[in-house]
């Protein structure tokens, strides 16, 4: 029997507690938002994949239209601090079985995609 998503994050958070299961939850969610503005909702599963910075990007797009200029604080709050958390909170995730990864992602793919700060502070700076 497959497990839920909250019973994954118990699992989870009694290894690692960097991250609030907000962060699991909200990357998830990004996820899924994702792939449909990337068009590939409906394409078959192996069409559906997302990379590693095609996903952190999502996860920024998102999170400013949810927090706007909170944004930055919300992910602090949460023990996120750069792109490779959010690789961390998809390979437990995955490690869960809540997702999965194709033979050619890599956690590395997570690795600097953009800086933190300026991606989630720069679009309210300028105002």
């Amino acid at each position: 029997m497959a497990q839920t998503i909250e019973e994954a994050l118990e699992k989870i958070r009694l290894r690692d507690s960097r991250f609030a299961n907000e962060a699991y939850l909200f990357v998830s969610e990004a996820l899924g938002e994702t792939v449909r503005r990337l068009g590939r909702r409906k394409a078959p599963a192996e069409k559906r994949h997302v990379s590693g910075r095609e996903l952190a990007e999502g996860v920024a797009d998102c999170a400013l239209e949810r927090f706007g200029p909170m944004t930055y604080q919300v992910f602090r709050a949460w023990g996120l601090a750069k792109t490779r958390d959010i690789g961390e909170i998809v390979y437990s995730l995955i490690d869960e079985k809540i997702l999965a990864k194709s033979e050619t992602d890599s956690i590395e793919d997570f690795n600097d995609v953009y800086d933190f700060r300026a991606r989630l502070l720069a679009p309210w700076e300028a105002r």
